[in-house]
């Protein structure tokens, strides 16, 4: 029996009422860091580091995204649900859904840098387009955290209401998109300001979003009805939208915005097993990649050519190269891996396969529970 613990907005309590109609088997488990084809050296060519948060595990996996093996794993972090490799990739940043922080993590020497305080039940964080501030959507108070970086020095909250879950930026500078569950809506904010501008209706309940480089259009994953929505961020509506194979959880674009690729999770008792593979300026399927079972996190690379998925039920990570559609090779990470990030920086050598992360104490007040934010999580296959 799971115990409770506060309330983490994961696709568990998102999609726990949602039935879904059960996809085929999912692959076979493969050992850590192994791979489940034969890549060619071709295949390997991107460089670069990916994280993976294992929300369960209680852990960071680093990959060596030009090999697919394990570098180490950080222990410690209770709770990650979310993980955001900074611009210059000498940071990467993780949420902590039991103790309510946002942790900075050096990639040199895998050792925390700094701790900070966030609202209730962090969920997604970012960092701004130009690296200079982070932000953290609290999902249990309705906020997003504000800091400065890579110190996470406290900048501010901005209330927007509802559960702010996922949140991206556009590659300009010219505004974040927040994905409010509860409150159906898709809301703007200004980041110079950091303030609300928008809130934009989307009919469904919104996952996670994306922006493209200069800030024109959204898009968000929207748990029911299962679709990819497309928005104008000039007239501030719904413009497109498209049916994918199961309730989607995280999407991505490619970095020339022709292409968005979307997670389609489903549920622990009905889980999907396919990346969708969406036409942006059509907004209709172009293809499907087969991944493992129940796809959550997905990112892909500066060069538009890898995407990576963490498979929520069987504890792997598909490597999927996207020209063929086709997946490269599966790797076996924590369990439970919710999000994952890439940096171009190779990753630093690690002293061993496993390394204790020490947490310090945040700087600012130290995390509280809200007994009225809690609730037990579901248990899961």
């Amino acid at each position: 029996m799971m115990l409770a613990r506060p309330l983490l907005v994961t696709t568990f309590a998102i999609f726990s009422a949602i039935a879904l109609t059960a996809c085929s088997a999912a692959p076979s488990t493969p050992r850590q860091g192994s791979t489940t084809s034969s890549p060619t050296p071709e295949s390997l060519e991107v460089v670069g580091t990916v994280w993976v948060a294992n929300e369960e595990g209680n852990s960071l996996t680093v990959i060596d995204a030009a090999t697919g093996e394990v570098v180490t794993t950080l222990a410690g972090i209770e709770a990650p649900h979310n993980v955001q490799a900074s611009r210059d990739g000498a940071v990467t940043y993780a949420v902590s859904g039991h103790d309510n922080t946002v942790v900075a993590v050096d990639t040199t020497t895998y050792d925390v840098s700094a701790v900070e305080s966030s609202g209730a039940s962090p969920a997604h964080v970012i960092d701004s387009a130009d690296g200079a501030k982070v932000y953290a959507t609290s999902s249990a108070d309705g906020t997003v955290s504000v800091f400065g970086a890579p110190g996470l020095e406290p900048l501010g909250t901005i209330e927007i209401g509802g559960m702010p879950h996922g949140l991206r930026a556009a590659a300009n500078g010219s505004v974040i998109a927040v994905a409010n569950t509860a409150a159906s809506t898709v809301d703007l904010l200004d980041p110079e300001a950091d303030v609300v501008v928008a809130a934009i209706p989307v009919g469904g309940s919104p996952v996670q979003v994306a922006v493209d480089a200069d800030g024109q259009f959204a898009y968000a994953s929207v748990a029911e009805p299962a679709s990819v929505i497309k928005i104008d961020l000039q007239t501030r509506e719904v413009v497109g939208s498209v049916v994918v194979s199961a309730s989607p959880v995280q999407i991505f674009l490619t970095p020339d915005g022709r292409t968005i690729v979307s997670a389609d999770q489903g549920t622990s008792s009905a889980p999907g097993e396919s990346l969708s593979v969406i036409d942006t300026a059509s907004m209709a399927i172009r293809g499907a990649v087969r991944t493992g079972s129940g796809p959550h996190g997905v990112v892909i690379d500066p060069s538009g050519t890898r995407a990576w998925v963490t498979n929520l039920y069987d504890d792997t990570l598909s490597v999927v190269d996207l020209p063929t559609l086709t997946v490269l090779e599966t790797v076996m990470v924590g369990d439970m891996p919710n999000g994952v990030s890439f940096s171009s920086r190779k990753p630093a050598v690690a002293g061993s396969a496993t390394i204790r992360l020490r947490i310090p104490t945040p700087s600012g007040n130290p995390p509280t529970h809200d007994e009225s934010m809690q609730m037990p999580m579901p248990d899961h296959e």
